[in-house]
């Protein structure tokens, strides 16, 4: 394994408080010093630096690979290029693949998967109950000594209340972590869009605020009875934050994300029968956006995710309620958070934070920062390089993104991972 000398970078590492230029030095596959080069140190690399960015690299909650099940999709090869290219070294895999991740066997089987396409850092979450049916809780202890990462029902309803108390509990007495998307499955009513002026405008069946929120009443109630660590994803409205910073004030062991897109896209950000902008949860109001956006800063919500779902074009093709929901957004992760910065909503320590650190501390795991000793998992970018989102740009076998055709500011120049340079821009577009 080669030895690694990253220079005259400008280091932000927000867990180890680092915002300075210097120099990384990498070998074995870990950290070994930063910024003081270790004694005999000799680079078989030198990455040159200079006017560019070198933090940890990203961890993302929440994403689609497509297999196993539905390749002509996308494939572990395809997305795990785009994850690189976007500086993202650790992936979560949600457990709606097919079959579902309810076995051990699955479980191998996506570690099979990422060893194949050369990213070994995808941890599966487990399906919370058999076929995501909400019926019968899964094996988790047996899921999680094959090394699957957390626990969750994905999109899918544990309608019976009994069984999601009974699934935490569960969890609790193994310390697993859960991942959990509140929405009501029948007050959402398969809608497509928020409930609100778009919707009635072009007469869409909607999914009211609320279709979250009781949900995520119902959860916290069941966490403070069970004391289970609970990760509320991709929450997207208002009252969702004033829940969990309540939670947290009195507390409970529950932490959240939120999905890029929701942080800039609003109803009123979509082109009417576009597909691209059909999102679950849907796009809300400039008020959740703008409580969204607040609870980043606080820290009410302490991590991004992508949620990354990429689609073929028959998925997206028809009436706007007929198409499959979901967004290609692994590669407009960073230029997304650098947006925000720019926009003065955030710091840029906290927007690497919050797809770094954070991140890695709701999962628990020795990663998401530049610490000596840790595996050598870096992003280098370059936080003022234009360039298109096109075809020619773009990796994912999924074009579905609202952001087709736009520039962006940011561009990853090189990533690495547990040591291993696995992605490297030859030629930066402007």
């Amino acid at each position: 394994m080669s030895q690694i000398h990253i220079k005259q970078g400008q280091i932000i590492d927000p867990v180890n408080k680092i915002n300075r230029v210097g120099s990384v030095y990498i070998a074995d596959g870990k950290i070994i010093s930063v910024n003081e080069e270790p004694p005999g140190f000799k680079a078989d690399q030198i990455i040159n630096a200079q006017n560019k960015i070198v933090c940890p690299g990203f961890i993302d909650l929440s994403t689609r690979l497509r297999e196993p099940g539905q390749s002509r999709k996308a494939t572990f090869k395809s997305e795990t290029v785009a994850a690189a290219s976007a500086g993202v070294t650790t992936l979560c895999l949600q457990p709606d693949t097919s079959p579902v991740v309810d076995t051990p066997a699955v479980a191998e089987l996506i570690k099979e998967l990422a060893k194949k396409a050369n990213f070994p850092q995808i941890y599966p979450i487990a399906a919370l109950t058999r076929k995501l049916e909400g019926t019968e809780l899964t094996s988790m202890l047996t899921l999680k000594q094959a090394g699957c990462i957390a626990v969750g029902n994905a999109n899918q309803p544990v309608g019976n209340l009994l069984i999601l108390r009974r699934a935490l509990e569960y969890a609790a007495s193994h310390d697993l972590l859960v991942m959990f998307r509140p929405n009501d499955y029948w007050l959402s009513n398969n809608g497509c869009a928020h409930e609100g002026a778009f919707a009635t405008r072009y007469g869409l069946p909607s999914i009211p605020e609320a279709a979250e929120t009781i949900a995520l009443a119902q959860c916290l109630e069941l966490v403070e009875l069970t004391g289970c660590r609970v990760h509320f994803g991709q929450l997207s409205c208002k009252s969702s934050v004033i829940k969990i910073h309540q939670a947290k004030k009195y507390g409970l062991q529950v932490s959240a994300d939120v999905a890029i897109h929701q942080l800039h896209l609003t109803e009123n950000d979509i082109i009417p029968f576009d597909s691209n902008y059909h999102v679950l949860p849907p796009l809300r109001t400039d008020s959740d956006r703008q409580y969204l956006r607040q609870a980043l800063a606080s820290g009410t919500i302490n991590s991004i995710c992508s949620d990354h779902q990429p689609h073929d074009l028959d998925a997206k093709l028809g009436a706007f309620p007929e198409t499959e929901p979901g967004v290609a957004s692994l590669e407009t992760l960073l230029p997304l958070m650098l947006k925000l910065v720019t926009e003065g909503v955030i710091s840029l320590e906290q927007g690497i934070a919050s797809l770094s650190g954070n991140p890695a501390r709701v999962l628990g795991i020795n990663s998401g920062a530049l610490t000596v000793g840790f595996a050598a998992d870096v992003c280098v970018f370059d936080a003022l390089l234009a360039w298109q989102v096109n075809s020619d740009n773009w990796k994912s076998q999924g074009i579905n993104t609202p952001f087709w055709g736009q520039t962006f500011k940011g561009r990853v120049t090189h990533t690495i991972q547990a040591g291993n340079l696995i992605h490297c821009l030859e030629s930066p577009e402007v």
